[in-house]
Protein backbone atom coordinates (compact mmCIF):
# COMPACT_ATOMS: atom_id res chain seq x y z
CA UNK A 1 0.00 0.00 0.00
CA UNK A 2 1.46 3.49 -0.85
CA UNK A 3 0.62 4.13 3.22
CA UNK A 4 1.90 2.58 6.12
CA UNK A 5 1.58 3.04 9.41
CA UNK A 6 4.32 4.75 9.69
CA UNK A 7 4.47 6.86 6.48
CA UNK A 8 3.94 10.42 6.87
CA UNK A 9 6.15 13.23 8.70
CA UNK A 10 5.90 13.34 12.61
CA UNK A 11 4.27 15.71 14.50
CA UNK A 12 4.16 16.60 18.01
CA UNK A 13 3.79 13.70 20.31
CA UNK A 14 1.01 14.81 22.44
CA UNK A 15 -1.02 15.31 19.51
CA UNK A 16 -0.37 12.49 17.71
CA UNK A 17 -1.21 10.38 20.89
CA UNK A 18 -4.27 12.26 21.38
CA UNK A 19 -5.72 11.98 17.31
CA UNK A 20 -4.25 8.17 17.49
CA UNK A 21 -6.33 7.67 20.45
CA UNK A 22 -9.26 8.87 19.50
CA UNK A 23 -9.00 6.86 16.35
CA UNK A 24 -8.80 3.33 17.84
CA UNK A 25 -11.47 4.67 20.68
CA UNK A 26 -14.07 5.06 17.69
CA UNK A 27 -13.40 2.07 15.96
CA UNK A 28 -13.56 0.08 19.47
CA UNK A 29 -16.55 1.81 20.90
CA UNK A 30 -18.24 1.14 17.25
CA UNK A 31 -17.32 -2.66 17.15
CA UNK A 32 -18.04 -3.31 20.27
CA UNK A 33 -21.64 -1.67 20.91
CA UNK A 34 -22.99 -2.80 17.46
CA UNK A 35 -22.08 -6.64 18.10
CA UNK A 36 -24.17 -6.20 21.19
CA UNK A 37 -27.56 -7.63 20.77
CA UNK A 38 -29.65 -5.14 22.58
CA UNK A 39 -28.09 -3.07 20.21
CA UNK A 40 -29.31 -5.52 17.85
CA UNK A 41 -32.28 -5.16 18.95
CA UNK A 42 -32.99 -1.37 18.69
CA UNK A 43 -31.05 -1.04 15.45
CA UNK A 44 -33.44 -3.51 13.44
CA UNK A 45 -36.13 -1.68 14.34
CA UNK A 46 -34.78 1.35 11.80
CA UNK A 47 -33.06 -0.98 9.29
CA UNK A 48 -34.46 -4.38 7.82
CA UNK A 49 -32.67 -7.68 9.65
CA UNK A 50 -31.32 -8.71 6.61
CA UNK A 51 -29.11 -6.04 6.40
CA UNK A 52 -28.63 -5.32 10.27
CA UNK A 53 -24.58 -7.26 9.30
CA UNK A 54 -23.48 -5.74 6.82
CA UNK A 55 -24.43 -2.07 7.89
CA UNK A 56 -22.24 -2.75 10.87
CA UNK A 57 -19.55 -3.93 8.64
CA UNK A 58 -19.82 -1.00 6.48
CA UNK A 59 -19.55 1.52 9.48
CA UNK A 60 -16.56 -0.75 10.64
CA UNK A 61 -14.86 -0.06 7.37
CA UNK A 62 -15.38 3.32 6.87
CA UNK A 63 -13.97 4.07 10.57
CA UNK A 64 -11.10 1.75 9.41
CA UNK A 65 -10.78 4.35 6.05
CA UNK A 66 -10.84 7.11 8.76
CA UNK A 67 -8.02 5.75 11.20
CA UNK A 68 -5.57 5.18 8.20
CA UNK A 69 -6.64 8.61 6.87
CA UNK A 70 -5.78 10.58 9.79
CA UNK A 71 -3.04 8.64 11.54
CA UNK A 72 -0.65 10.33 12.69
CA UNK A 73 2.87 8.53 12.43
CA UNK A 74 4.86 7.94 15.38
CA UNK A 75 8.52 7.11 14.02
CA UNK A 76 10.63 6.32 16.91
CA UNK A 77 12.16 3.06 16.88
CA UNK A 78 11.90 0.73 19.28
CA UNK A 79 13.14 -2.45 18.04
CA UNK A 80 14.37 -2.86 14.33
CA UNK A 81 15.93 -6.56 13.13
CA UNK A 82 18.77 -6.81 11.25
CA UNK A 83 19.51 -10.16 11.21
CA UNK A 84 18.65 -11.47 7.40
CA UNK A 85 17.05 -14.60 8.67
CA UNK A 86 15.26 -12.73 11.74
CA UNK A 87 13.33 -10.39 9.21
CA UNK A 88 12.65 -13.69 7.14
CA UNK A 89 11.01 -15.19 9.96
CA UNK A 90 9.14 -12.39 11.15
CA UNK A 91 7.76 -11.44 7.43
CA UNK A 92 6.62 -15.17 7.15
CA UNK A 93 4.28 -14.52 10.49
CA UNK A 94 3.19 -11.57 9.31
CA UNK A 95 1.58 -12.66 6.70
CA UNK A 96 1.09 -16.24 8.33
CA UNK A 97 -1.25 -13.99 10.59
CA UNK A 98 -3.05 -12.72 7.83
CA UNK A 99 -3.83 -16.40 6.11
CA UNK A 100 -5.16 -17.22 9.39
CA UNK A 101 -7.50 -14.42 9.46
CA UNK A 102 -8.62 -15.44 5.86
CA UNK A 103 -9.17 -18.78 6.36
CA UNK A 104 -11.09 -18.69 9.50
CA UNK A 105 -13.18 -16.52 7.77
CA UNK A 106 -14.24 -19.04 5.54
CA UNK A 107 -14.38 -21.28 8.88
CA UNK A 108 -17.67 -19.66 10.36
CA UNK A 109 -18.80 -18.61 6.56
CA UNK A 110 -17.40 -15.83 4.90
CA UNK A 111 -20.15 -14.25 3.31
CA UNK A 112 -22.75 -14.44 6.08
CA UNK A 113 -19.67 -12.93 8.43
CA UNK A 114 -19.67 -9.88 6.04
CA UNK A 115 -23.49 -9.84 6.02
CA UNK A 116 -23.60 -10.67 2.33
CA UNK A 117 -25.43 -14.15 2.36
CA UNK A 118 -28.28 -12.58 4.76
CA UNK A 119 -29.00 -9.89 1.94
CA UNK A 120 -28.88 -12.82 -0.57
CA UNK A 121 -31.77 -14.91 1.45
CA UNK A 122 -33.44 -12.11 1.74
CA UNK A 123 -33.14 -11.64 -1.75
CA UNK A 124 -34.68 -14.92 -2.59
CA UNK A 125 -37.21 -14.84 -0.36
CA UNK A 126 -35.75 -17.19 1.59
CA UNK A 127 -35.37 -17.01 6.10
CA UNK A 128 -32.40 -16.54 7.39
CA UNK A 129 -30.79 -19.27 9.66
CA UNK A 130 -27.30 -18.45 10.87
CA UNK A 131 -24.40 -21.04 10.67
CA UNK A 132 -24.51 -24.02 12.50
CA UNK A 133 -21.95 -24.45 15.70
CA UNK A 134 -18.83 -26.15 14.58
CA UNK A 135 -15.51 -27.16 15.85
CA UNK A 136 -14.06 -28.07 12.47
CA UNK A 137 -10.30 -26.74 11.27
CA UNK A 138 -8.95 -24.55 13.31
CA UNK A 139 -11.65 -24.17 15.41
CA UNK A 140 -10.19 -27.73 16.65
CA UNK A 141 -7.66 -25.98 18.31
CA UNK A 142 -8.59 -22.57 19.34
CA UNK A 143 -11.77 -20.82 19.99
CA UNK A 144 -10.86 -17.25 18.36
CA UNK A 145 -8.33 -18.02 15.16
CA UNK A 146 -9.34 -14.94 13.24
CA UNK A 147 -8.09 -13.12 16.43
CA UNK A 148 -5.23 -15.23 16.83
CA UNK A 149 -4.26 -14.24 13.58
CA UNK A 150 -4.32 -10.72 14.21
CA UNK A 151 -2.36 -10.76 16.75
CA UNK A 152 0.70 -12.30 14.65
CA UNK A 153 -0.06 -9.88 12.04
CA UNK A 154 -0.08 -7.12 14.45
CA UNK A 155 2.97 -7.86 16.39
CA UNK A 156 5.57 -9.81 14.03
CA UNK A 157 7.25 -7.07 12.20
CA UNK A 158 10.72 -6.69 11.74
CA UNK A 159 10.55 -2.88 12.34
CA UNK A 160 8.73 -1.99 15.53
CA UNK A 161 7.95 1.94 15.41
CA UNK A 162 6.67 3.53 18.35
CA UNK A 163 3.13 4.15 16.25
CA UNK A 164 3.41 0.95 15.33
CA UNK A 165 3.51 -0.39 18.89
CA UNK A 166 0.72 2.07 20.46
CA UNK A 167 -1.99 0.60 17.43
CA UNK A 168 -0.50 -2.97 18.76
CA UNK A 169 -0.63 -2.16 22.32
CA UNK A 170 -4.28 -0.77 21.74
CA UNK A 171 -5.67 -3.44 19.36
CA UNK A 172 -4.56 -6.35 21.41
CA UNK A 173 -6.03 -4.76 24.84
CA UNK A 174 -9.18 -4.43 22.75
CA UNK A 175 -9.26 -7.69 21.50
CA UNK A 176 -8.67 -9.38 24.97
CA UNK A 177 -11.82 -7.11 26.09
CA UNK A 178 -14.02 -7.63 23.05
CA UNK A 179 -13.55 -11.69 23.39
CA UNK A 180 -15.02 -11.59 27.34
CA UNK A 181 -18.27 -9.75 26.00
CA UNK A 182 -18.45 -11.95 23.07
CA UNK A 183 -18.40 -15.31 24.61
CA UNK A 184 -21.00 -14.21 26.87
CA UNK A 185 -23.16 -13.71 23.96
CA UNK A 186 -21.95 -17.23 22.73
CA UNK A 187 -22.50 -18.97 26.04
CA UNK A 188 -25.97 -17.25 26.00
CA UNK A 189 -26.64 -18.21 22.44
CA UNK A 190 -25.54 -21.55 21.89
CA UNK A 191 -25.57 -22.93 25.75
CA UNK A 192 -23.74 -25.98 27.14
CA UNK A 193 -22.44 -27.06 24.02
CA UNK A 194 -20.08 -24.00 24.09
CA UNK A 195 -19.12 -23.84 28.04
CA UNK A 196 -17.93 -27.43 27.29
CA UNK A 197 -16.06 -26.42 24.13
CA UNK A 198 -14.77 -23.54 26.12
CA UNK A 199 -13.04 -26.23 28.66
CA UNK A 200 -11.74 -28.16 26.06
CA UNK A 201 -10.21 -25.31 23.37
CA UNK A 202 -7.91 -22.52 24.21
CA UNK A 203 -9.17 -19.43 23.58
CA UNK A 204 -6.27 -17.91 21.13
CA UNK A 205 -3.11 -20.31 20.98
CA UNK A 206 -3.24 -23.90 21.24
CA UNK A 207 -2.07 -25.97 24.31
CA UNK A 208 -0.60 -29.65 24.26
CA UNK A 209 -3.66 -31.53 25.27
CA UNK A 210 -6.72 -28.94 24.90
CA UNK A 211 -8.29 -29.60 20.96
CA UNK A 212 -11.88 -30.14 20.50
CA UNK A 213 -13.20 -34.01 20.57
Amino acid sequence: MPKSIDSGVAGPLGTALLTNAILLGLFAVQHSVMARQGFKEWWTRIVPKSVERSTYVLLSSLLLFLLYWKWQPLTGVVWSVENPTGRLVLQVLFWAGWAIVLFGTFMIDHFDLFGLRQVWLRFRGLDYTPPPFQKRALYGYVRHPLMTGFLIAFWATPEMSQGHLLFSIATTGYIFVGLIFEERDLVKQIGTAYVEYRAEVAMLFPWPGRKAK
